[in-house]
């Protein structure tokens, strides 16, 4: 039996059941909300979106779903400050097309990375996080500059660790440890330019999705081709994904490339 809006709404009112909680259904644009009953602060979701994931991977779309609007509303609900928590702060990618405002309507702090993405700031809670915005900056007197500095040299300190594979020639480093950061590596100064010293070709890297960076030694013409086929397959699988083009590394610069026919790469003017 297809399943309608009406339908996914029921399924998570009977999931997201709470005495601080209420639900909302905005009918026209197919959204449905669920918010704190004190302070009006929620999350808004498309349900056309949830009923192809629930389509795909039935209750187990609707599982990840739950454990994620749970724990986003506790977040929501709790208040965060970063004084004594330098060490949880890290830089986190995303697309350019990212709001740069909270749910709040509060400027997110963020920084421009390449013409593809942005770099946000994140507080780590744990089994989620908190994008910074510029009021708990003001608020507790932290500049811009030092949050950058904390955030790039935790940064620096995740695991690096990688799978490698060969395919037709071209070797791929897969760094996916699942710790909300891995596209954050792409960050990693050191990392790049170690990639970069031990590549045979030309080193391309790719962030499709905040779950996975990819680096690729690209030493033939195919490579371009199993790199573009890869980059598009994560953006569409991704979570968070952030952007299905890849990057060429070079001169300690990222720059985006669409991979055309003929196995052949073309810089980005965007």
């Amino acid at each position: 039996m297809k399943m309608t809006s009406i339908k996914m709404k029921k399924k998570l009112e009977q999931r997201l059941q709470h005495p601080k909680w209420r639900t909302s259904f905005n009918r026209d644009k197919d959204v449905f909300r669920i918010e704190w009953i004190h302070s009006g602060k929620g999350i808004e979701i498309s349900l056309p979106g949830i009923i192809a994931k629930y389509e795909q991977k039935q209750d187990k779309a609707l599982d990840d779903l739950q454990d994620h609007i749970q724990e986003a509303l506790r977040i929501m609900n709790e208040t965060h400050t970063l004084e004594g928590q330098e060490k949880n702060i890290f830089p986190v990618i995303r697309s350019t097309s990212f709001p740069t405002d909270s749910n709040e309507g509060i400027p997110l702090v963020y920084n421009d990375h390449t013409a593809e993405t942005r770099i946000y700031y994140a507080l780590d809670l744990g089994k989620s996080y908190r994008l910074i915005d510029e009021q708990m900056l003001k608020k507790e007197g932290i500049d811009y500059e030092r949050l950058r500095e904390i955030a790039r040299f935790n940064a620096r300190s995740l695991s690096t660790q990688y799978k490698q594979d060969v395919v037709a020639g071209n070797t791929f480093y897969f760094i996916a440890t699942n710790d909300g950061y891995d596209a954050s590596r792409v960050l990693n100064e050191a990392l790049l330019e170690e990639m970069k010293a031990k590549s045979v070709g030309e080193l391309a890297v790719a962030v499709p999705h905040g779950d996975v960076c990819v680096f690729a030694d690209i030493q033939n013409p195919q490579g371009y081709d199993i790199l573009a086929q890869m980059t598009m397959k994560f953006f569409a699988d991704g979570r968070v994904p952030i952007t299905s083009l890849p990057f060429i590394y070079d001169d300690k610069k990222l720059e985006p490339i669409f991979i055309l026919a003929k196995n052949k790469p073309q810089q980005s003017n965007e």
